[in-house]
């Protein structure tokens, strides 16, 4: 089973409430970068079809293409493939957010 990580601000204190990653920060950010590309359905193709609605930055690493997700304003990115891993420390940095493991 793979990890799945949380990009997130949430346990960054500014004053008494927590600072969010929003879509449209989000969206500036991931547009400045080539390998990415935004996308509002996921669609996943195997046995069946599935596609998911939502805020998804689409990078694009050789011959995959992984999702970073934007929900509630914080990313989520699966650790399936381990070279998302420096990708990720990278986007986390740029955005100065922490990353949970869950």
């Amino acid at each position: 089973m793979s990890k799945r990580y949380r990009m997130t601000r949430a346990m960054q204190n500014a004053g008494d409430s927590a600072t969010t990653l929003s879509l449209e920060e989000c969206k500036q950010y991931f547009a400045s970068k080539p390998d990415f590309t935004y996308t509002s359905v996921f669609t996943v193709t195997g046995a069946t079809t599935m596609s998911i609605e939502g805020d998804f930055f689409m990078w694009s690493y050789g011959d995959t293409t992984i999702p970073f997700r934007h929900y509630q304003g914080d990313i989520y990115v699966s650790g399936a493939n381990k070279a998302v891993i420096p990708r990720m420390l990278e986007v986390a940095s740029d955005l100065r957010a922490d990353i949970v493991e869950g």
